[in-house]
């Protein structure tokens, strides 16, 4: 895998504008070990996590941001503040996260984006500094880009749109796009993260402890 861990080298070569590389949140789950409570929903510093989610990818410079979503998707559209935003509906949300990295790259045909960064609405804990670092390693349609935790791959991954048929068609269950980025890794970029953001889930009772 190639790493690319200093973020001055990154902003000095970044050469994407804000409408080249898309923002994607998948914010679809429905929070099944959360007692059936939507991680969209969940409080954060006073609002659904799934405005926390987008703001990030603004701060980090996406100007377009599509958010996939489907577990009480009606009462996200009405609880949340996404104006701006591409809001994508995944009937098919109970699949697994593979289902919305579908229903996601599908809803960028034709936008013109070159790439897509894409992040989980469950990990507040990464933000825009560490969503900015994989965003500025983007080069062409051919980019594969991921955070990394003490070397290890995490989110958010940015994918350049040569990637998004092969991604959609690995894409199942709860996979997402593991499998394509192990069978490439030698391929994709790692930026260290580590420093600067925490890559934990929200996905037990346990957990709701690293909201604010």
């Amino acid at each position: 895998m190639k790493h690319m861990d200093d973020p001055d080298d990154l902003e000095s070569t970044d050469s994407g504008s804000g409408d080249e590389v898309a923002g994607l949140v998948l914010a679809a789950g429905g929070g099944r070990r959360l007692g059936g409570r939507p991680k969209a929903l969940l409080t954060h510093r006073g609002r659904p996590l799934v405005e926390h989610a987008v703001a990030v990818l603004r701060a980090a410079g996406c100007a377009r941001v599509h958010v996939v979503i489907g577990a009480r998707a009606a009462d996200v559209r009405r609880l949340a503040r996404l104006e701006g935003c591409v809001l994508v509906d995944n009937p098919r949300w109970e699949e697994g996260m593979g289902s919305s990295l579908r229903a996601g790259l599908d809803s960028l045909a034709g936008t013109g984006a070159r790439a897509v960064l894409v992040s989980l609405v469950d990990q507040p804990g990464i933000g825009a500094e560490a969503t900015a670092r994989v965003r500025a390693a983007f080069r062409d349609e051919t980019s594969l880009v991921s955070a990394a935790y003490e070397g290890v791959r995490g989110h958010p991954v940015l994918f350049g749109a040569a990637h998004w048929a092969g991604v959609a068609a690995s894409a199942t269950g709860d996979r997402g796009a593991r499998a394509y980025l192990r069978a490439r890794q030698e391929a994709v970029t790692l930026i260290e993260c580590g420093d600067v953001a925490r890559a934990y889930d929200i996905d037990t009772e346990a957990d709701l402890g690293h909201l604010e």
